[in-house]
């Protein structure tokens, strides 16, 4: 099956980057939107996610990957809703700011400009890259 790449959102305050490299993996649970449940459906181990935090500076922090594919969520009450586990892999050397990535003609098409209550997304693997390589340099957005 062919690696597809994501990105996932976070607010720092419920769970932070650097909590979740000290904790090195974690379950991506307690997500109620129907097509983030989707996304999460389709996430495989291995598949390449990265990890936004969506409160404060509105920043990309770094790289993880999906360690576990969907299973049921603890939090639910409910049989549909599905959790994955993910493992964080590296931070950024430099976070990729929402203005950088607006910036970016490229990355006019990602869906984190156009669905920005979707927690949950699937990247072009091009797009994934670029905000990669956007973080190996200083911001210098406004």
């Amino acid at each position: 099956m062919k690696t597809q790449h994501w990105l996932v959102k976070q607010e720092p305050e419920s769970y932070a980057w650097e909590t979740f490299v000290k904790d090195g993996r974690t379950s991506w649970d307690g997500v109620r939107n129907y097509q983030a449940r989707n996304n999460l459906k389709l996430m495989r181990p291995g598949d390449p996610v990265l990890f936004y935090a969506s409160g404060g500076p509105k920043q990309v922090m770094g790289v993880a990957r999906v360690s576990r594919a969907a299973y049921p969520d603890p939090t639910a009450d409910e049989p549909a809703w599905v959790s994955v586990e993910l493992e964080a892999v590296k931070a950024l050397a430099h976070p990729v700011s929402i203005n950088q990535i607006r910036a970016e003609a490229s990355l006019s098409k990602v869906p984190l400009l156009r669905h920005t209550r979707l927690s949950v997304m699937p990247l072009a693997q091009a797009e994934f890259r670029a905000i990669v390589e956007l973080g190996g340099k200083p911001d210098r957005s406004p």
